[in-house]
Formats: structure tokens, sequence, C-alpha cells
């Protein structure tokens, strides 16, 4: 097993952690720090649904809350024919905290992606910006 197949197995399991009762649309992210830790996440869902978190999100505040700061891949997983990638949002945090990650996608029929987040987010805001 690739150091990428366990990020993506980490992520499906997370996925299974998922509270998507108005969607449906169930997501799981792990991203995978320098350190070798791997931390899970899955999108939970608000009434209000702008409340709602995605997956990404919630895996790169539970790493950043524990003290992690440096991430070299993640992986976003549904159950979906077409390869789902992560929302605006999540590429905006994906690059200020993890930079030009690659981004594994993946579906539970095992259909499999790599790019890199500079190619789902091509012109980035970050630091430089200010």
């Amino acid at each position: 097993m690739t150091e990428h197949d366990a990020l993506v197995e980490a992520a499906q399991q997370a996925r299974e952690n998922a509270h998507a009762p108005f969607s449906n649309f169930r997501v799981g992210a792990a991203l995978h720090a320098t350190s070798g830790r791997i931390f899970g996440g899955c999108n939970i869902e608000n009434a209000t649904y702008g409340l709602t978190v995605c997956a990404e999100r919630v895996a790169i505040f539970k790493a950043m809350s524990e003290g992690e700061r440096n991430f070299d891949a993640i992986a976003v997983v549904t159950d979906t024919d077409t390869l789902t990638p992560p929302c605006g949002a999540c590429r905006q945090l994906i690059w200020e905290f993890c930079g030009d990650v690659p981004v594994i996608l993946s579906n539970l029929a095992g259909k499999t992606e790599m790019l890199q987040m500079h190619e789902l987010f091509p012109k980035p805001f970050d630091s430089s910006n200010l």
C-alpha cells in the first residue's frame, strides 16, 4: 500500500462519520502531515446550510489545533461517479495552510485522480498579496 493509498483509505473512513442529513452528500478528507500523522475530517451539515463545514476544512482545523503546521498531501473521497474537487473556500484554506500539495480525488468505486493544488487554484490569494 502506498502512502497515497493509505491517505485515500483514511478519507474513506472519515467519510463514514459525515453528518449530511439534508444533502446526503457525504465527504471524507484526510490530510497528511510531514510528521507522518494523518488527520481525517468529514463534512458536518447544519440546517442553516451556511454553518456547514466541509471535510477538508475539518481535517485542516484538526491538524492545526493539534500543533501540526506542515503538510504534504490531502485526499478527498465522495460517492459520486465524477470525482469531486474541493470547493472554493476549501481551496483557499488548502493553499494557505498546505501550499502546492498533491490533492488526491477518489470515489468509493476506486477511481482516483491526483492534481497539484496549483491546478485547482491557479491564481491564489495569500500573504504575498498583502
